[in-house]
C-alpha cells in the first residue's frame, strides 16, 4: 500500500474522462444508497446476518472484468476501504490501480474532522438505487463475457 497513488475527487474524475473505471468497494447496500455516477460496485465486503464478511471473489473478479493492466479508480466512503483494496490488487499483481483518498463522504483525521471533501461534497455527479453498475448487473455481465 506504501506505493499506491492516491488522488482527489476531481482528479479521479479527470482519471474516469481519460478511460478509467470507478470502482466502488463498499456494501452492496452502501452502493444502492449513493454512489459516483457510472462506478461499478466490486464490494471488498459482503453483508450477512452477523454483520459483514470477506468478499473472497473481490481479486479473482476484478481479474476478469480487467485483467492486471486495467485502469482502475478505486473509492468508499472515506478512502480506508479503497486503499486497502487497491493493497490487495497490487499485491496480486495489478499495475494500473489508483485510490480516489476522499471517498464519497470525505477523508476525516483520527479525531473525525474532516481533513479532505469527498466525491458528492465537492459536486461530483452521484446516483442512488439499482443500476448497471450494482454489484449482481456486474456478476452477471462478467459471466456472459
Amino acid at each position: 500500500m506504501g506505493n499506491t497513488r492516491r488522488v482527489s475527487p476531481a482528479e479521479a474524475k479527470q482519471l474516469l474522462d481519460e478511460g478509467y473505471t470507478y470502482v466502488d468497494v463498499r456494501t452492496e447496500e452502501e452502493f444502492h444508497a449513493c454512489h459516483p455516477r457510472g462506478a461499478l460496485n466490486v464490494p471488498t465486503a459482503l453483508s450477512s446476518p452477523t454483520g459483514t464478511r470477506p468478499n473472497g471473489d473481490f481479486v479473482e473478479l476484478m481479474r476478469r472484468l480487467f485483467g492486471e493492466e486495467g485502469k482502475i479508480v478505486l473509492g468508499c466512503a472515506t478512502g480506508q476501504r479503497s486503499l486497502r483494496a487497491a493493497g490487495m490488487l497490487e499485491a496480486a499483481g495489478f499495475h494500473q490501480v489508483i485510490d480516489q483518498r476522499a471517498g464519497l463522504e470525505g477523508a476525516r483525521n483520527p479525531f473525525g474532522r474532516l481533513e479532505e471533501p469527498g466525491w458528492r461534497a465537492v459536486g461530483l455527479p452521484v446516483a442512488s438505487g439499482v443500476d448497471e453498475g450494482c454489484y449482481d448487473a456486474v456478476k452477471r455481465r462478467e459471466s456472459q463475457a
